[in-house]
């Protein structure tokens, strides 16, 4: 498995795996899906996006994306998200995925990554966070709106570059 930058070619695949965890509604905050236009838009708008590829069959089995928090005085501290196709999850590619983030974001310039809104209940997600050393900030409670209505605690981390 290699972590790349994204191509062209990978747009139909990316869509298709950051479309699955929008619609699974327990992650992401966007409720809107992408198409080929708004997909080719946002990923091609982040400050880098990458992809994790088979590297015998060269499918697409994650991806990431990486951008600024904020601007400004705040504009060393970076973003990200990332999502890993439901048929790969449990092989590692998020912590693969994660650890080229890091490298990348200290390539753009940034000098802290910072997570905004970490579903508490997302217990992968933290776990490989907590063990790559990110730091939990606290909770802000009933601060994620789940699919089916109800609300649950999200936990902001962040990691200094």
């Amino acid at each position: 498995m290699i972590i790349r930058a994204y191509e062209e070619k990978d747009l139909e695949s990316m869509i298709r795996i950051w479309n699955e965890v929008v619609e699974d509604g327990i992650a992401f905050p966007q409720e809107e899906l992408l198409n080929k236009i708004t997909g080719a838009e946002f990923f091609g708008s982040q400050t880098y996006s990458a992809v994790a590829e088979d590297e015998n069959d060269h499918k697409i089995y994650g991806l990431y994306i990486l951008h600024p928090n904020n601007v400004g005085r705040c504009g060393h501290i970076c973003n990200a998200s990332y999502a890993v196709s439901s048929e790969s999850r449990g092989k590692h590619i998020g912590e693969k995925l994660v650890r080229d983030c890091l490298e990348q974001a200290k390539k753009w310039g940034f000098q802290i990554l910072q997570f905004n809104a970490v579903v508490e209940s997302n217990s992968g997600a933290r776990h490989l966070y907590e063990k790559l050393g990110f730091v939990q900030l606290g909770v802000i409670p009933n601060g994620f709106r789940m699919k089916d209505g109800h609300f649950e605690n999200i936990c902001p981390y962040y990691y200094e570059l």
